[in-house]
């Protein structure tokens, strides 16, 4: 690490910019679709099964291209792998806006989150290896980028599918990631990602879990942790540890309340609420914009408050609360039930922080990592196409709701264990002996 601060524009303004570019491209291609889901199906019939794959589609795109994504970022370098990351997202973003089917719909949308799966990987690693002396400033840019990005398309997706037809405002989000492109195809151009300031040492750059060892936990609450694979040995023990299954289940449950929502939330708003389609854009919206304080408060609380407990319940409490009002008050104060449904979410920088502070060495925290991404992505993936499963078996949206509410009260236990100020190798030693 460099003994002091350069000035953040100083010979990396277009790392800069491209992060900014990369981190707004990876949330906005998540939140654009469901908002206008109406208007394609105008064009073309869109299943419920359909809008339940496309859902389930984030996490298992994640899962994956988490565990590939190191593999080629050791062969061809992080810039490199980067750039075609990013052109992913852009293709499949474009070609999203073309589909003239539910099937291409679909394909189009496994690319886009190919990419953006890889591109969840790739940004910790990039702002580690050009600001390793701002990682605080930075890692607070782009997690509030993430924010911004998750309620901005919901808030304009319908008023331009409106003016200028849904294939314009899908369309959209794939030219502002084809711009991302941009300062890292020029950085490799011209032979600059060797000689940012204040870069870290080659072997720092080449690994993931090096970068992983100098995180903090506010750093943690930006996406997963980038890791190497995990030592075989240290894995195969949290199958037995009941600290490793709460985490991955906390995870899950926030993953899950996160991708059912952008997938049905806007339809929900429709047929309970009784809104508009542009309205229920506008509640989805509302929805991620409950994630920018949890994100910014959540590793705090949890870090120098140890208030792991308190946020937990509270994230419950609240996420209940709002489902109970658009189960049985969907037309009275409808704004405040999504707004405390969308505390549910601040379960997820809760579970990335515990990945940090559970684990007592860089190589646990490894392990611990991929076993709660793993599992919790596994869980998370399941919901979207259930819920719409049960809604097309009930024409209702009465059962898919309480079984969120199921699914909020299930994993209190696991909570619980969680709140508990002991590592995972404390954990360990505490049924087995010796870690």
């Amino acid at each position: 690490m460099t003994s002091a601060a350069q000035p953040l524009w100083r010979g990396r303004a277009l790392a800069l910019v491209g992060i900014v570019l990369v981190a707004f491209s990876l949330r906005s291609a998540v939140a654009s679709l469901s908002p206008v889901i109406d208007h394609i199906a105008e064009d073309f019939p869109v299943s419920s099964v359909v809008v339940g794959l496309i859902g389930a589609a984030p996490p298992v795109c994640f899962a994956v291209f988490g565990l590939l994504t190191p593999l080629f970022e050791r062969r061809f370098g992080l810039e490199r792998v980067a750039v075609v990351a990013i052109a992913l997202i852009a293709a499949g973003l474009l070609l999203r806006s073309l589909a003239v089917d539910s099937t291409s719909l679909l394909a189009a949308t496994a690319v886009v989150f190919g990419g953006v799966g890889s591109g969840n990987v790739l940004l910790p690693p990039l702002v580690k290896k050009y600001f390793p002396d701002r990682l605080g400033l930075m890692m607070t840019v782009y997690s509030t980028t993430m924010a911004v990005s998750t309620f901005v398309p919901p808030l304009v997706a319908v008023p331009i599918a409106d003016t200028a037809g849904w294939r314009v405002s899908l369309g959209l989000w794939g030219v502002f990631a084809a711009i991302a492109l941009i300062p890292w195809v020029a950085m490799l151009v011209a032979h600059r990602t060797d000689a940012v300031a204040a870069a870290p040492s080659r072997a720092e750059q080449a690994s993931s879990e090096a970068a992983a060892e100098e995180y903090d936990a506010a750093s943690m609450a930006t996406g997963p942790i980038v890791t190497t694979p995990a030592n075989p040995r240290v894995f195969g023990r949290l199958w037995r540890l009941p600290m490793a299954w709460s985490i991955a289940l906390v995870f899950g449950a926030s993953s899950t309340m996160a991708y059912v929502s952008f997938s049905w939330l806007p339809t929900i708003m429709i047929d309970v609420g009784g809104v508009s389609p542009s309205n229920a854009g506008l509640l989805l919206s509302l929805f991620g914009l409950m994630g920018l304080p949890c994100s910014l408060l959540v590793p705090i609380l949890i870090v120098r408050f140890q208030a792991t407990r308190p946020v937990f319940f509270i994230a419950i409490a609240a996420g209940l609360v709002g489902l109970a009002g658009i189960l049985f008050l969907p037309t009275v104060a409808l704004p405040l039930w999504v707004a405390l449904f969308g505390l549910a979410p601040a379960l997820f920088p809760l579970a990335l922080v515990l990945l940090s502070i559970r684990a007592r060495t860089p190589e646990s925290a490894v392990a611990l990592s991929g076993f709660v991404q793993s599992i919790g992505y596994a869980v998370a993936a399941v919901f979207p196409l259930l819920i719409g499963l049960l809604h097309d078996a009930t024409d209702s949206w009465l059962i898919p709701l309480w079984l969120l509410v199921g699914v909020l009260v299930a994993v209190i236990p696991a909570g619980w264990i969680a709140g508990r100020r002991r590592t995972i190798e404390e954990d360990w030693e505490r049924r087995y002996g010796r870690w």
